[in-house]
């Protein structure tokens, strides 16, 4: 269990370093350099909108050739090494992008490469990690999250060349995917009659392929509602991608000196991040609860966002940074134990955590989507408040899923089952 917990870490922390480094900081400043600070804003939605499409797309599609690899190297570690491996080697070539289209190719490729990676490492979850401890690891997961960024950070910030800032969090990328793979443990499937050895990905028609992107949340309604409670969460807290843009907006800060206070911005709740998820994971174990974690994970994340939105000053944003980490470390931690738990089909969890993990990345398009608009009505602080609205929508939106240990209760959205391979989803 240790080897598996440490290889999960790994893998998440470091595609969280790939992913989030460029779009919290390195993607803002590549936009900058291009276009000037005045047309940064607009670049920048491109690129992150793109972006979050192509993760739309490539996440279930990763989790179901996931379920259908069989490789000798094992479903879920091939993913995690090629994914890696190819996600900073995408990485390095976005460093020599020049144009904003160059960089939107590169970008989705990267979001691409690393699809995989987190499509193998989230099933691990339900694969490996027994129910009662699912809570506990979930809150490591959630604390690698936080932490990926701010080693992202940390090592960009002792290089000023733009290209070495790339290059180093590849080097960074690739070397936790190599050292997650090899701590893993994750025996070849089995292969069904007619698939050689050592092949990769058993042969999918357009059918099943498209039933990658769907599952009825009519036919499984907790999914359904635990789908919508994570993507209008996600939402509020997908407004730290333009937590530099805001910065520069409205307290001035100069490009220059955007980088150091990134990571001051960072590492405030990163340090309650790692606390709060840990701390609720392990309790929530214990209690055998997990919505009233969710809960106010969300009403947390929702009130932060109002005190960053309106703050008039760089110390109290700071504050609103700290309290997002205690409800993000909150939500976090339990949010994928309860994913795990809604699950209607045991032999496709690398694709239907795909499915939720839809939920991640839809904010990434959706946000950039809607914050010119935003932007345009009120500024940063409309912005903000706005999506504080949709924490709080998603919060409570919990409350139709059942608790631990009432998974029967008519009062609540039922959890079902998936019909036999080739009924409808």
């Amino acid at each position: 269990m240790r080897r598996l917990t440490a290889a999960m870490t790994l893998s998440v922390t470091g595609k969280y370093i790939a992913l989030l480094t460029p779009l919290n900081l390195l993607l803002a400043l590549q936009m900058t350099r291009i276009e000037g600070t005045t047309g940064a804003a607009a670049s920048f939605g491109v690129v992150a909108g793109f972006g979050g499409l192509i993760g739309l797309i490539a996440n279930p599609l990763a989790g179901r050739i996931s379920d259908r690899t069989f490789a000798r190297l094992g479903r879920r570690r091939t993913w995690i090494l090629t994914g890696g491996l190819a996600g900073a080697a995408m990485l390095v070539a976005l460093s020599y992008a020049t144009e904003v289209w160059q960089v939107v190719v590169a970008w989705c490729l990267v979001i691409s490469c690393f699809a995989f990676q987190h499509a193998a490492t989230t099933a691990l979850l339900a694969d490996q990690v027994p129910p009662t401890r699912r809570g506990s690891v979930s809150g490591l997961l959630g604390m690698a999250g936080a932490i990926g960024p701010i080693i992202g950070f940390s090592i960009v910030g002792a290089f000023s060349v733009p290209r070495m800032q790339w290059l180093v969090i590849a080097i960074a990328a690739a070397t936790f995917a190599v050292v997650a793979t090899l701590l893993l443990r994750d025996p070849p499937q089995e292969r069904p009659q007619g698939v050689r050895a050592g092949e990769v990905g058993q042969r999918l028609g357009v059918g099943a392929l498209a039933k990658s992107f769907w599952i009825n949340p009519l036919r499984h309604p907790a999914f359904g509602w635990a789908w919508i409670v994570r993507f209008l969460v996600t939402c509020g807290y997908a407004s730290s991608t333009y937590s530099v843009l805001f910065l520069m907006d409205r307290f001035g800060v100069t490009p220059e000196e955007v980088t150091q206070l990134a990571v001051v911005l960072a590492i405030i709740p990163v340090v309650v991040i790692s606390i709060t998820s840990v701390l609720a994971g392990f309790i929530s174990d214990r209690l055998q609860r997990q919505k009233p974690f969710v809960l106010l994970g969300g009403l947390i994340s929702a009130g932060a966002l109002v005190i960053t939105g309106t703050s008039q000053s760089i110390g109290i944003a700071l504050l609103g940074s700290a309290v997002l980490g205690i409800g993000v470390g909150m939500f976090l931690s339990i949010d994928n134990a309860l994913c795990v738990r809604v699950l209607p089909d045991a032999e496709n969890v690398g694709k239907d955590m795909s499915i939720f993990n839809m939920a991640n990345t839809l904010p990434q398009s959706f946000v950039p989507f809607i914050a010119p608009m935003l932007l345009a009505l009120g500024g940063f602080t409309a912005f903000y408040v706005t999506l504080a609205g949709f924490a709080v929508v998603g919060a409570l939106a919990v409350l139709r899923i059942p608790e631990i240990g009432k998974e029967g209760d008519p009062r609540w959205a039922a959890i079902t089952r998936a019909p036999a391979a080739g009924g409808e989803r």
